[in-house]
């Protein structure tokens, strides 16, 4: 005769969870934008002091937005697009070829799709 015992469910393999210090696949969207907008601005000469007084913005935030820590909103990024004398469409558009071009997806042939609610 067996015991009723719960069986356990199987754990994860370590390489299966995802570690906070681990690089992700890609690059995230905050990432590549602040990386662009720096280009940018360093093509013009400028400092973060110009762009942002112009922008509209502290240098604080500006400074934090280049690094990837902040996540924008779509009129913060018109900001400071504008002020860097670009669109927001051409600023996305770097950024997405960028990470298009980086994406793991596009080495292995597996594509993903998302769907909006």
């Amino acid at each position: 005769m067996t015991e009723n015992r719960p069986v356990p469910l199987p754990r994860p393999d370590r390489a299966d969870v995802p570690s906070r210090t681990s690089p992700s696949p890609e690059p995230l969207w905050r990432h590549v934008l602040g990386s662009h907008l720096r280009q940018l601005r360093h093509e013009r000469g400028e400092r973060l002091v110009e762009t942002a007084d112009r922008a509209g913005i502290s240098p604080q935030y500006l400074s934090e937005i280049e690094r990837g820590l902040k996540e924008p909103s779509s009129e913060m990024i018109g900001a400071v697009a504008g002020a860097l004398d670009t669109s927001v469409g051409d600023l996305v558009l770097g950024v997405a070829q960028t990470l298009r071009a980086s994406s793991p997806a596009r080495t292995t042939g597996v594509r993903a799709f998302a769907l909006a609610a």
